[in-house]
């Protein structure tokens, strides 16, 4: 890729390496805050916060952190390598069809070309150029006639680092104020807010990514955060003492 297409990308595009990783982020972020808000939330609910020392409850979120965060990044780590796998199965089955049978994949590419708005004489040409590149041709048949995503491109490792990263990131916003507030008597209350804060600035993140709608952008994930909490702390009231 030139320099110059680089740069297009960035400036025109939005495409730098937080942008790439943007499903990560937000995945492994949205996940940290609500499973470690859960812990806090349920431990409220319960009624233990007042009962229980200080450093279980902080014990449980960092336990929390450490585990859920980890398994979070080998999970997106092999799901990553599992989808590239299942892909490149299914390339390698199209290039040996483009081999074996070539009249009929002609036909498949002329089908889907008119389909798509050509016509019979143009899906025709195209398909002749696409013959002269098998490689593209293979490319072509996996998008529009699987319609299946390439994910070749994209680092399983550093696919798993982002996702752990952003959810002990982001996980350990609801927890600050057991550490550095302890001698507070609104913890939980503080606790909720912090949360709530960490929900915008992640709604505020994929607001700049993606540029869509403000409203949208930070209000899905407050919105939904904000249930998925809601739902912790009404489990922990079943377990009231």
């Amino acid at each position: 890729m030139s320099v110059d297409t680089q740069k297009h990308l960035r400036t025109e595009h939005n495409v730098s390496p937080f942008s790439s990783y943007l499903k990560e982020i937000v995945y492994g972020a949205s996940d940290g805050i609500v499973t470690t808000f859960a812990v806090v939330a349920g431990f409220a609910g319960a009624n233990l916060a007042e009962t229980a020392p200080l450093f279980v409850v902080l014990l449980f979120g960092l336990a929390n952190l450490a585990a859920d965060g980890a398994s979070m990044g080998i999970s997106s780590f092999l799901s990553l390598r599992a989808e590239q796998d299942y892909y490149n199965h299914q390339r390698r089955r199209e290039q040996r069809e483009i081999r074996d049978n070539p009249t009929y994949e002609r036909q498949e590419t002329e089908d889907i070309l008119i389909k798509r708005g050509f016509s019979k004489k143009d899906a025709v040409k195209i398909t002749e150029l696409y013959s002269n590149n098998p490689e593209y041709w293979a490319d072509f048949m996996m998008s529009y006639e699987l319609e299946l995503a390439n994910p070749t491109g994209e680092n399983p490792f550093y696919t798993g680092i982002a996702t752990t990263l952003a959810f002990m990131a982001f996980g350990f916003i609801p927890l600050i104020p057991y550490v550095f507030m302890r001698g507070s008597a609104h913890l939980f209350a503080v606790s909720c807010s912090t949360t709530l804060t960490a929900l915008l600035l992640l709604g505020i993140l994929r607001w700049r990514v993606t540029k869509q709608s403000f409203i949208r952008s930070v209000g899905e994930i407050v919105l939904i955060g904000s249930v998925s909490a809601a739902i912790a702390y009404i489990v922990g009231v079943f377990f009231r003492t």
